[in-house]
C-alpha cells in the first residue's frame, strides 16, 4: 500500500462517505489517479464505491477494522513477526491485526506454520509462500470472518503452539484486556491454553477504549505489542504486572 493510498482510506473512515472529486482535492492528484487507487483497495476489500464515492463497509466488519489505523497496525504486525522463528507454529487469533501479521510471517519466515480460527486470514495469506496453515473449525462469524464456539475448542485442544497473538478491543487498568464479543473471548481463552506464550497486539488507542467482556487478565498474558503512543502510566501498570511490552516504531 502506498502513502497515498494509505492517507487515502484514513480520508474514508473519518467522512465515512466521500466523493471521489474530493478526495482528488485533498491528496492533490487527479481523479484518474483516486480512481486506480479506489480500484485497488476495494480489490483488497478495504472499502466500497457507489458511482462518484468511496464509503466504509460496515464498521464492525474485518476489512473495515483492517482499515483503522492501519500504519501502526502493520507496524505492530512487522514488530510481532520478529518475535517468531523459523521452525515454529504460531496460532493467530481472527483480529485485523493479527491478519496483517499473518502477511508479514508469509512474507519474511519460511519454515513455519500458522494454526488460526480466521478464515480471513486463510485466505488472505493463501498465494503467499508458507510451510503450512491449519484451518480451525467451528461456527462461522461473518463479521469477523473467525470461527467460534465448542468445535474450536475440540480442534484447538489437539495442538501445542509456540506462541498465541491476539488483538483486543479495550483495556481496563485495574481488570486487564477487554473484549465486545463473549463467544470471540470464549474462543481466545480455548485458544490460549494451547500456547506456551500469549502476545497480545493493540495500537495504544485501544487504551482509552473498554470492552464489555474481559478477555485476559494481566496473568494471562505473557508480552504486549504496541506503539509509542502508549502512556507511561500504562506502560507502568503492564511491568508491575510481569507483561513484557514491546514498542513497534
Amino acid at each position: 500500500m502506498t502513502e497515498r493510498q494509505s492517507k487515502l482510506i484514513k480520508l474514508v473512515n473519518i467522512y465515512h462517505k466521500i466523493e471521489v472529486s474530493r478526495l482528488a482535492e485533498l491528496l492533490d492528484v487527479s481523479q484518474v489517479t483516486i480512481r486506480k487507487d479506489l480500484d485497488h483497495l476495494e480489490e483488497e476489500g478495504l472499502l466500497a464505491r457507489e458511482h462518484g464515492y468511496a464509503l466504509i463497509k460496515n464498521a464492525n466488519d474485518i476489512n473495515t477494522r483492517l482499515t483503522i489505523n492501519y500504519d501502526t497496525k502493520l507496524k505492530i504486525a512487522t514488530k510481532a513477526a520478529e518475535m517468531v522463528s523459523n521452525g515454529e507454529t504460531v496460532m493467530l487469533e481472527s483480529g485485523s491485526t493479527c491478519a496483517l501479521l499473518a502477511e508479514q510471517l508469509a512474507k519474511l519466515k519460511k519454515d513455519i506454520t500458522i494454526v488460526t480460527n480466521s478464515a480471513f486470514i486463510a485466505i488472505r495469506i493463501r498465494e503467499l509462500p508458507i510451510r503450512k496453515v491449519i484451518l480451525l473449525g467451528g461456527e462461522y462469524q461473518k463479521e469477523y470472518q473467525g470461527m467460534v464456539g465448542p468445535l474450536v475448542r475440540k480442534c484447538a485442544k489437539e495442538f501445542f503452539v509456540d506462541k498465541f497473538f491476539v488483538g483486543t478491543d479495550g483495556f481496563i487498568p485495574n481488570a486487564g484486556f477487554t473484549c465486545d464479543d463473549l463467544m470471540r473471548v470464549e474462543t481466545m481463552k480455548y485458544m490460549a491454553n494451547s500456547a506456551n506464550r500469549t502476545i497480545i497486539l493493540a495500537d495504544s488507542s485501544k487504551f482509552s477504549q473498554k470492552g464489555v467482556v474481559i478477555q485476559s487478565t494481566f496473568s494471562d498474558i505473557d508480552t504486549l505489542c504496541t506503539d509509542s503512543g502508549i502512556s507511561p502510566e500504562i506502560t507502568d501498570i503492564l511491568t508491575r504486572n510481569n507483561i513484557h511490552v514491546e514498542i513497534a516504531e
